[in-house]
């Protein structure tokens, strides 16, 4: 991750080319890891057998991401919060707040079965998915912002996730805030702060891996994904459309309400943009590890979706968007009489290798996303 200032004078220098080629890698990253994660989707539900016994391996898994996600940060990300604590206390609470409460609503409007509500619920429970970082800046959207709102809600994860689940999905199945409070400690928190610790004390080494750490996450979140299909796999069948809806409804309301939060508090175009990604798009690794450990595989089904799904209608939106803003700034050339607007709005530019890729790392310039 970078810093707001990092960002702003790396955009000051930023030539057309340079701009195609962050773009370019930018899609590479939502497009590899979906596709790496149906891949790893249709080995589990072909090959349940293969991956039965690696269940009790999802937390330590996420733990691998986590320390990835926090190898990619620094001290410095932590200054656009104390900068802009009005746009991302907003985040903060629109995530925590439209996302819980779109999951609770569409599994009673659905009537889904008590694990995948539960599932449904847990993912909305989630911190903001990492990889909206990356889907920001192809947005042309405030990537400082976005970088901003993922690392706090990532880092009160273990404070807020735990009763959110127990209030609103209690009423499902049975849970132990307590001991959610505890894994997600161990699989979320320590992990990252042990991958600051780490590039804080070896920065120089850490910089050489950078590249190579949104494969790792993508690969480790695959896996993941692939424990979270075969440990469910007879139940896909008859439930993997329900779960299609689900997942799109969430998603989708989720991306609409956090655009019009931002839109709503006034924020401008490239920190709306930045609010529906953050809004929209969740940690499901954390989601599915969260349920595997205290569900269910198949309560963990709708997070292995999500994590598909959040990437591919991500690039969509992303690309939607990003058309609306080139063509506001052509209408707004200084011909017109008017300054050119900056992509990214005051938050600074958008930087890739402080995109956070997936649901766990920073997404280097030219690497793959990794989220889930």
């Amino acid at each position: 991750m970078r810093s707001e200032n990092e960002c702003e004078r790396e955009d000051e220098h930023e030539s057309p080319a340079g701009r195609d080629a962050a773009d370019r890698a930018a899609r590479r990253a939502v497009t590899v890891f979906p596709v790496l994660v149906l891949v790893a989707g249709a080995l589990g539900l072909v090959l349940p057998g293969a991956f039965a016994e690696w269940k009790t391996s999802v937390p330590y898994l996420l733990g691998v991401v986590m320390f990835c996600m926090g190898l990619t940060m620094t001290p410095k990300d932590f200054q656009g919060v104390a900068r802009r604590p009005w746009a991302v206390g907003l985040g903060l609470v629109a995530h925590y707040v439209i996302m819980p409460g779109l999951g609770w609503l569409i599994a009673n409007g659905l009537g889904l079965p008590p694990q995948l509500a539960a599932g449904v619920i847990l993912v909305g429970c989630a911190p903001s998915g990492t990889s909206s970082n990356v889907v920001t800046y192809l947005a042309r959207g405030d990537v400082a912002l976005s970088v901003s709102v993922a690392t706090v809600s990532t880092v009160l994860a273990p404070l807020v996730t735990p009763p959110l689940t127990l209030l609103l999905a209690g009423e499902f199945l049975p849970v132990d805030a307590g001991a959610m409070v505890t894994d997600i400690l161990k699989t979320v928190l320590l992990p990252v702060l042990a991958g600051l610790a780490l590039r804080l004390l070896a920065g120089r080494y850490v910089d050489r891996a950078l590249g190579a750490l949104p494969w790792l996450s993508a690969v480790t979140i695959a896996v993941i994904v692939a424990v979270v299909v075969a440990g469910s796999a007879a139940a896909i069948k008859s439930a993997a459309l329900l779960v299609f809806v689900a997942v799109v409804l969430h998603n989708g309301l989720g991306l609409a309400l956090g655009y019009g939060a931002g839109k709503l508090a006034r924020l401008g175009p490239p920190a709306s943009r930045a609010m529906a990604f953050e809004v929209g798009m969740q940690n499901s690794g954390l989601a599915a590890s969260l349920a595997t450990a205290h569900f269910s595989p198949l309560a963990a089904l709708p997070a292995a979706v999500f994590s598909v799904w959040h990437n591919v209608s991500g690039a969509l939106v992303a690309a939607w968007m990003a058309y609306r803003a080139r063509r506001a700034d052509e209408v707004g050339r200084p011909s017109a009489g008017l300054p050119r607007q900056s992509p990214h709005g005051d938050g600074g530019a958008a930087d890739t290798s402080g995109a956070v890729g997936g649901n766990g790392t920073s997404a280097s310039t030219g690497s793959s996303d990794s989220s889930s």
